[in-house]
């Protein structure tokens, strides 16, 4: 090493194995990407060996600096890079490369173990999630960084392709990180100037120096192959207290290969004969080889990482010492565990009154905020509307970021993937409102963090036609179906106030994403919030007329006259109520479920929701909603299978049939 650094040489030598071995993977797997690898091989190299602070032997390590592969078509390269790193990728997982079963699938899978911080692959999100992670760790600096002692000292770095900035959510987050001033954050741009298609220029002139200086980041540019021009600018970046920084780094995409420049080298192999010239021309024999120089290397990068992360215990003891509470609060905010008893501070409403959802929402965060000091707020600029702002909450802004309350802007799209990038830094449990039609330009944050499996929550407000004069411009239809399709999404519709109770408890219960879908006029109360089946996903609100009821509970769900089951969630439920009873006085006997998330009520036990919903017996299910998905649970639906309009919300509803009267004659 050479005054702190790997030499040049050194770099070089390892970038050569890393572009070999990406070579030699995607050649393997006779399919991924291995242009953008060779390209961006010595910037992951002179990256990773000089500047970022990792330690293999500890993935988990707080202080970590964080890197965030954006351009996750470059997977190969990542790998490589984590290989020759140290982590637990070896040269067989990368023989198997988007095999069936691998560690190495086609683009990064969030796998702290092996060093992926999150999942990478739809262009954009990378970045603009890495923007969540810098402004995560600058909120954490706040609470826990003492004058006396820096326990959180890290920075955030991140490969971007220009693809990744062509995606607007990249002007949405940029935006934001520069307003925010994040300096912590380091974003190398891999310019190749080339595109599926071909050239960027059919689609791409903008001035990225421009734009970038426009939005307050401190911008340099440099020739991304040149190891020390790479070095300089990276240092250069640390420096920018106040600015994330860009690094425009021009490039060749699949450098020195037959393939150079060509749209081709962006995602077919190389091909066999020219991947054998490749090596030779770098200097390379055999298969999947590393030089013995570039293992000492690695051994070296090894023990540096392994004296960093020591050096972080020594403080981290040191600080257990001066401030044991503090510590201790930090640790649990680590791991993930919840206050002990914040539940008893859920407030319950009095059965009868009345009030809308949303608001109940408001009540309860409230109430909960000053015990769960890890909830983070915010809203796409409906803080109002949503109810998201407790009270007390201030706002996250620098220079000090001690605020919990984050102003996106109308940014939806950036403000899920700003809430990803909190939760996948941790010891953050971020939630954030809007107005449930517009979830849709937030769906694939939403996506990817049901993905990663990741605790965020999104209180979706004004959700139906129910919201009125707005009209179906504002009133949703087919995005309570779309939000219940997303695989580990739990979604839940609460019918009152003490349902919205449940729901919070649900939320911060379930490891992974939870959408609260609120209405915006009052309801009546009806439930306790405290049955014992509430977190069942689906409970009898009303029981039908000459039923014992502990014959329920002992599993037999056919009372001695059961005409029929309405099943219904959020505001349709009181209509619902109401409807039973005019039945009823028609001389049917009529049960009533509430069915606020189906994603729990499908994990029940046969048992249990044969009880619920008994076979044989005629099931009727009424949302203000599309009706796509309802025949899962029921034989007939009351829906809507078009839009909206605009008039006063309880009008739009009766007109398109939600009213008690309408029901019970649709269905005497």
């Amino acid at each position: 090493m050479q005054d702190g650094y790997f030499s040049v040489p050194d770099v070089e030598r390892f970038a050569d194995t890393l572009a070999v071995l990406a070579a030699e993977t995607v050649q393997k797997a006779n399919s991924g990407h291995p242009g953008a690898p060779l390209g961006m091989a010595r910037m992951m190299s002179e990256l990773y060996l000089n500047h970022v602070r990792v330690d293999p032997a500890h993935p988990h390590w707080y202080d970590r600096d964080r890197f965030i592969l954006s351009a996750g078509h470059a997977s190969a390269g990542l790998y490589s890079l984590l290989h020759l790193s140290g982590y637990q990728i070896s040269i067989d997982d990368l023989r198997q490369f988007r095999q069936w079963g691998s560690i190495t699938p086609g683009h990064p899978e969030r796998h702290l173990d092996i060093g992926i911080e999150m999942t990478t692959g739809p262009l954009g999100q990378g970045l603009a999630t890495a923007v969540g992670v810098a402004l995560g760790e600058k909120h954490l600096q706040a609470e826990f960084n003492q004058p006396w002692q820096s326990l959180l000292t890290h920075r955030v770095y991140v490969i971007a392709s220009e693809g990744d900035i062509m995606e607007g959510i990249s002007a949405e987050a940029c935006s934001l990180a520069g307003h925010w001033k994040l300096g912590n954050l380091t974003v190398l741009l891999d310019r190749n100037q080339i595109c599926i298609d071909g050239p960027t220029d059919l689609s791409f002139s903008e001035d990225i120096r421009g734009r970038f200086t426009a939005q307050n980041w401190f911008v340099q540019e440099i020739d991304g192959h040149d190891v020390q021009a790479i070095r300089g600018a990276v240092e250069q970046s640390k420096k920018e207290a106040d600015r994330p920084s860009l690094i425009i780094c021009n490039t060749h995409i699949g450098w020195r290969s037959a393939k150079q420049d060509s749209a081709g080298a962006h995602g077919e192999p190389l091909g066999q004969d020219n991947l054998e010239k490749f090596k030779a021309e770098l200097g390379y024999s055999g298969s999947f080889t590393v030089p013995d120089a570039v293992d000492a290397v690695r051994q070296q990068k090894l023990l540096i990482g392994s004296e960093q992360y020591g050096q972080f215990e020594k403080t981290l003891v040191a600080y257990q010492k001066a401030q044991p509470e503090l510590a201790a609060e930090f640790m649990r905010r680590q791991v993930g565990e919840l206050p002990q008893g914040w539940e008893q501070s859920l407030p319950f409403a009095e059965t009868l009154t009345s009030v809308a959802t949303r608001k109940a929402s408001g009540n309860i965060l409230d109430a909960i905020v000053p015990v769960i000091p890890e909830l983070v707020g915010g809203s796409a600029d409906l803080t109002p509307s949503n109810n998201t702002r407790a009270k007390g909450m201030t706002d996250m802004l620098p220079p000090l970021f001690d605020g919990r309350y984050v102003h996106y802007g109308i940014r939806e799209f950036a403000m899920g993937t700003i809430m990803n990038g909190m939760a996948v830094y941790g010891g953050i449990i971020p939630y954030g409102g809007t107005f449930m039609v517009f979830c849709d330009y937030m769906k694939p944050a939403i996506r990817l963090a049901a993905l990663m499996q990741l605790k965020v929550v999104y209180v979706f407000t004004h959700d139906s036609i129910g919201l009125g004069e707005d009209g179906p411009t504002h009133q949703p239809i087919e995005q309570l179906a779309a939000l219940r399709s997303i695989p580990g999404l739990q979604v839940i519709r609460p019918a009152d106030a003490n349902e919205t109770a449940v729901a919070w408890k649900m939320a911060l219960g379930h490891q992974g994403p939870t959408a609260l879908i609120l209405s915006r006029q009052n309801l009546k109360v009806l439930t306790s919030g405290k049955n014992k089946d509430d977190m069942k996903g689906a409970y009898i609100m009303k029981v039908e007329k000459e039923t014992d009821i502990s014959r329920l509970h002992d599993g037999d769900g056919v009372s001695t006259k059961l005409d029929l089951i309405l099943v219904a969630t959020g505001s349709e439920v009181s209509l619902a109520f109401e409807a039973a009873e005019i039945l009823e006085h028609k001389g049917l006997s009529v049960r009533v479920v509430t069915m606020p998330c189906w994603e729990v009520y499908r994990k029940q036990s046969p048992e249990y929701q044969n009880m619920l919903l008994p076979p044989g017996v005629r099931k009727v299910g009424v949302e203000a909603a599309s009706p796509f998905g309802w025949h899962e649970w029921v034989d007939e639906v009351i829906a809507i299978d078009g839009f909206g309009a605009s008039a006063p919300g309880d009008v739009v509803m009766e007109q398109y049939g939600f009213a008690p009267e309408a029901i019970a004659n649709r269905l005497a």
